[in-house]
């Protein structure tokens, strides 16, 4: 249509149907509405499709009548701004990344009245807008426009292409009034300034600009470190550390203070360790948890955030990396009707992430699942999930003693540790219940010597243990810089290969490139050992036979070792030699 669109104030479209909203707008009629209504009535392919949608697809409206339609029914007012004069302290309210995450850009900030618009190009899109007001403009008021997303991004793309200037956050915070006020006083910092710091603009915009910086680049932690006269800032990304830019010392007590509120931890507790947990809006759809752990050291507080983002987790056991033959082996390892499944591998190999994929299979109307976990990292919709506390002396075994009454089908275990721990497991196999725990092992064989050294009688292991799954994460080549690569002969023998063992095959690396920081390397992948005990494996435990013989008879019964798993992805040309190498012991 080519007439001029019809100006309502959005409180006139406030929660109307897009029907009438776009009828009073001007830019149908009510028939039309009515043939559309219809078309998705009886035509099985349009079914589906929304009313806007279909609107667009029979040319009756244009993608520009759709957002400002669906502006007004949230109630927002819909602004073009790719020529909008915006003055550029007004962009430098908000950091960068956040505007690149968030997709949002602020269109005036008035500092001293306290009051932020911001021009966004989703309606829909209130996590952001709860991430501005919590993280970002506190105790602003925060108003809301729609612009078309062609402009959002032209602006972000014109106004934050810079990269990241940390120095000039870290400068801004270091020239804060209350910061000053917190430098070479010690312990004798009141509770009221260290709230003022940590509660101080430029405090909340660069612990903000973190936290997205970090969730942006796919960190699963964030290190903040005091040393003598420095403190460091490091992420840890696919299993590696890597150095940020770091603040003056001078602030860092500022950055923690910060954090330890965001964690509702007591600001004034400087002499024990303190644990907490901060949920963060406005990134993705769901809330991103982050577990906040705080340790005393000699030069102030170490802190640890693990950023718990469940749209970057895959939930889904056919999702987690496991090959055909294994996805199979797994499926009917857990539909056992009772016995133990272990899971085991040093911290950061994704135990949880594999356990987790397994229960959500398991997780049916009929079934009831108890966990034990230390902490509960995701909250799964149908399982009763349970925290350790050690603090109150709730620990595993006790929790698992009252588990027993619950009634349950399945139980986890977050950790075997302790012999106590460990018996409790059994009992609860040996009346008919399905228990996944984890250990720290090297392989799947030895998980049977551990236990033993634990004291569990090897008769109760025969009886109970169904299979032991061992898993790793090797980062996977960078598709943007990856490169064929003919390795050196000593570089083929850190895996015990020679150069005939690779004839006819094509090797990998990743060159390195701006996609992957210059690593060479994006994402991880997880390699398995699954250790399936059948009765002559049951007869070995019971003689404990030794981890080499029990490893011997396992592959001979299909098992495939982590080495031979991580040599599969090297050959596929998933990983590199450096990465099985880091993450496999040779055999």
């Amino acid at each position: 249509m080519t007439t001029a669109m019809i100006q309502l104030d959005p409180s006139e479209m406030k929660n109307r149907k897009l029907g009438r909203i776009l009828t009073k707008l001007g830019r149908i009629t009510r028939e039309q509405v009515h043939a559309a209504i219809e078309l998705r009535a009886t035509d099985p392919t349009k079914s589906k499709m929304k009313l806007g949608e279909l609107l667009i697809e029979m040319g009756l409206i244009s993608a520009n009548d759709l957002a400002v339609a669906l502006a007004g029914q949230k109630g927002y007012r819909f602004q073009n701004i790719a020529l909008l004069e915006v003055a550029p302290e007004v962009f430098r309210s908000l950091t960068p990344e956040t505007a690149n995450v968030l997709k949002v850009v602020p269109i005036a900030f008035d500092r001293a009245a306290k009051s932020v618009t911001i021009a966004m190009a989703r309606s829909d899109n209130f996590q952001a807008v709860d991430n501005l007001k919590m993280n970002v403009y506190q105790g602003h008021v925060v108003t809301v426009v729609i612009a078309p997303a062609s402009e959002v991004d032209e602006v972000i793309k014109r106004e934050y292409a810079r990269a990241v200037d940390t120095t000039e956050l870290y400068a801004e915070v270091a020239r804060s009034d209350a910061v000053k006020n917190l430098e070479g006083r010690g312990d004798s910092i009141d509770v009221g300034s260290l709230q003022e710091a940590a509660s101080d603009n430029a405090v909340v915009s660069l612990v903000n600009s973190m936290l997205m910086q970090a969730i942006a680049g796919r960190a699963s932690d964030i290190h903040l470190e005091p040393f003598e006269g420095k403190f460091k800032v490091r992420y840890r990304i696919d299993g590696v550390l890597y150095d940020m830019k770091s603040p003056d010392p001078k602030i860092a007590m500022a950055i923690v203070s910060r954090v330890k509120i965001l964690a509702k931890l007591n600001i004034a507790e400087r002499r024990l360790p303190q644990d907490g947990r901060i949920s963060y809006a406005g990134v993705t759809k769901e809330p991103i948890d982050l577990r906040v752990a705080v340790l005393p050291t000699m030069y102030g507080e170490s802190v640890v955030l693990r950023i718990l983002d469940r749209s970057a987790v895959q939930l889904e056991l056919d999702l987690i990396g496991l090959r055909e033959d294994e996805l199979a082996k797994m499926r009917l390892i857990i539909n056992k009707p009772n016995g133990i499944v272990l899971v085991t591998g040093p911290t950061g190999s994704g135990k949880t992430t594999t356990l987790y994929a397994a229960l959500r299979e398991l997780n049916q109307i009929d079934t009831k699942i108890l966990t034990a976990e230390d902490p509960v990292e995701y909250d799964i919709d149908g399982m009763i999930q349970c925290q350790v506390n050690a603090d109150q002396e709730l620990t595993f075994a006790k929790l698992l003693r009252s588990f027993l009454r619950q009634d349950p089908d399945i139980i986890l275990v977050g950790e075997i540790r302790d012999l106590e721990t460990a018996q409790i497991a059994i009992q609860a196999s040996l009346t008919g219940h399905l228990v996944f725990a984890t250990l720290h092992t090297n392989d799947a064989p030895s998980t049977i010597l551990r236990l033993l050294d634990l004291g569990v009688e090897s008769f109760l292991l025969t009886a109970t243990i169904e299979a032991v799954v061992a898993q790793r994460l090797v980062r996977k080549i960078c598709t943007k810089c990856k490169e064929e690569f003919v390795p050196s002969e000593e570089h083929l023998m850190e895996l015990n290969l020679r150069m005939s063992d690779v004839q006819g095959r094509t090797l990998y690396r990743g060159r390195g490139c701006e996609a992957c920081t210059g690593s060479g390397y994006k994402g991880r992948m997880a390699i398995f050992e699954i250790m399936l005990l059948d009765d002559e494996l049951r007869e070995l435990v019971m003689q404990q036979a030794s981890t080499s013989v029990l490893q011997t008879e396992s592959r001979k019964r299909g098992m495939r070792t982590l080495r031979e798993a991580g040599l599969l992805a090297l050959y596929e040309g998933q990983t590199t030699i450096d990465e099985v190498v880091r993450e496999t012991i040779s055999e």
